[in-house]
C-alpha cells in the first residue's frame, strides 16, 4: 500500500543511484545520509578548477562556500547572520571557547545529553580546572536548573536544540536564550540534529544574538568538511585560537599592529587552509535541493510522516519490552529525524541488523533508526521485519 511519504521518496530515489537507496535499507540518516548523484559532479569540478586555475581556485571555492552560507541563512530565516566555515564542529567550538576569560570566569553550563564533540571537550577541560555544570537536558524544569547555576563566574551556556541520544527537540531554547541574554551570558546551540530537519526561524524565536553549531555530514547531505558556526553580525569576540583565514583579505597589511585583526566578517572563527573539494560537492547538493523543491517545510513534513510511520510500525509488532522498547513517549512533533529505541542488547541488535543489510547505529543502550527523504514506506516495513526477526532470537 502506498503511503504519503512515497511520493517524494520515489521522486528522489533515482537521483541517488550511486548510493543505491532504492535497494538498500539505509537507516543511519541521522549520521550519514546518502549523497545525490550530482555530488560526484562537484568532486570532478573541484579537480577541474584546481587544474585550470591552480592557486586562483580559491576565488571559485569561496563562491561555493557562499552558496552554503546562503542556504543556511534561508533555512534559519537569518539574512544578517554570519556563518564561519570549519572542517568540523569541534574546531569551531574550540575556537569559540578560546574567546572567553576562562581563568576568571571558569564556569560553563551544559546538559547531560550533548554529542561527543562538545561533551568530551568540556569533560577534558573540567580535568584542567574548569567548572563544568551539567543539568538534565530532558527535564521540564531545565530553564530553572540553568537559572539556579548562573552566577558571575559563568562564561557560557552550551546545549543542543535536538538531543543526539534521544531525538527529542528541546522546547525551551527561546526561554534559555532570554535567560542567558538577561545575564549577559553567550548561548551556544548545537544544532547538528536540527538543521534541515526541524525548521527554525532565528528572528521569530529571538535568537539573533546566539551562536549555532551546524554540521553538513548528516541531514544536509553535504558530507564531511562542511560545518559552520553561526554568530551575530555585531560579534566582537576575539578567539585566542585563530587561523590566518580569519583575516584572509588583509594579508598584505602590516603585521606590526598592536592587536591581531579579525578582518573577514564570516571568518572570525576560521582556521587555516582547507580542502575545498567538499564545498564543491556540497554546492551541487544545495542546487539539487533547490531544483527538487526541498524547502524546510517540505523536508519537515516528510521527516514527521516517516518518524510517525516508523514508530507506529514498531508498536504494531508488539516487541518484548524486556528486549526492546521506545526510549521515550514524546509525541512525534517533539522528535527530530530519528527514532530512539532502548535495549540492553542495542549493540548486538545493531550488529545483527547489519548482517542483514540494515544500516542503523547504537549508542550505549539506545538503538537509533534514522530516516531520510528518500526512504519509502515499504523500506520502513522491511526494516521492522528484520528487526523483528533479530529480536525474536534474543533471550532476555
Amino acid at each position: 500500500m502506498s503511503h504519503d511519504i512515497d511520493q517524494l521518496a520515489n521522486k528522489l530515489a533515482p537521483h541517488y543511484s550511486h548510493f543505491d537507496v532504492s535497494n538498500r535499507l539505509l537507516f543511519t540518516g541521522h549520521s550519514h545520509q546518502a549523497w545525490p548523484d550530482v555530488a560526484k559532479e562537484g568532486l570532478q569540478e573541484s579537480f577541474d578548477v584546481a587544474a585550470s586555475d591552480v592557486d586562483n581556485k580559491w576565488e571559485t571555492a569561496f563562491e561555493e562556500v557562499e552558496m552554503l552560507r546562503n542556504y543556511l541563512r534561508n533555512f534559519y530565516d537569518d539574512p544578517d547572520g554570519m556563518y564561519c566555515l570549519g572542517q568540523n564542529t569541534h574546531q569551531l567550538l574550540v575556537s569559540w571557547l578560546s574567546s572567553f576569560d576562562l581563568q576568571n570566569k571558569p564556569k560553563i553550563i551544559t546538559t547531560d545529553s550533548e554529542f561527543h564533540s562538545m561533551s568530551r571537550q568540556l569533560k577534558r577541560l573540567k580535568e584542567e580546572g574548569l567548572e563544568i555544570v551539567t543539568v538534565d537536558g530532558h527535564a521540564d524544569d531545565i530553564v530553572k536548573q540553568i537559572e539556579n547555576q548562573i552566577d558571575d563566574r559563568v562564561s557560557a551556556v552550551m546545549l543542543s536544540r535536538v538531543y543526539f541520544n534521544s531525538g527529542i527537540i528541546n522546547q525551551h531554547i527561546s526561554e534559555i536564550a532570554q535567560l542567558s541574554r538577561s545575564n549577559d551570558i553567550p548561548l551556544m546551540i548545537d544544532d547538528y540534529h536540527g538543521t534541515n530537519v526541524v525548521p527554525l526561524s532565528i528572528s521569530d524565536e529571538n535568537l539573533e544574538d546566539c551562536f549555532v553549531l551546524i554540521g553538513g555530514y548528516k541531514y544536509l547531505q553535504w558530507g564531511e568538511g562542511n560545518c559552520f558556526l553561526r554568530y551575530p553580525e555585531n560579534c566582537d569576540l576575539r578567539p585566542a585560537i585563530t587561523g590566518w583565514f580569519a583575516s584572509f583579505s588583509k594579508l598584505d597589511e602590516s603585521k606590526e599592529k598592536e592587536k591581531v585583526s579579525y578582518a573577514d566578517p564570516n571568518q572570525r572563527f576560521a582556521s587555516g587552509t582547507f580542502d575545498s573539494t567538499s564545498q564543491f560537492r556540497a554546492a551541487k547538493v544545495v542546487q539539487f535541493f533547490e531544483n527538487m523543491g526541498l524547502t524546510p517545510q517540505v523536508l519537515y513534513k516528510q521527516y514527521q510522516a516517516q518518524i510517525k510511520l516508523l514508530r507506529d510500525t514498531f508498536l504494531d509488532r508488539n516487541f518484548d519490552t524486556e528486549v526492546i522498547q521506545l526510549a521515550h513517549q514524546q509525541p512525534v512533533e517533539n522528535i527530530g529525524g530519528f527514532l530512539a529505541l532502548q535495549s540492553p542488547f542495542a549493540r548486538t541488535i545493531r550488529a545483527k541488523l547489519m548482517e542483514q543489510g540494515v544500516f542503523t547505529d547504537a549508542r550505549g543502550d539506545i538503538l537509533r533508526f534514522g530516516v531520510a527523504p528518500y526512504i519509502t514506506a515499504q523500506q520502513i516495513s522491511k526494516a521492522m521485519d528484520e528487526l523483528e526477526n533479530v529480536v525474536s532470537k534474543i533471550n532476555p
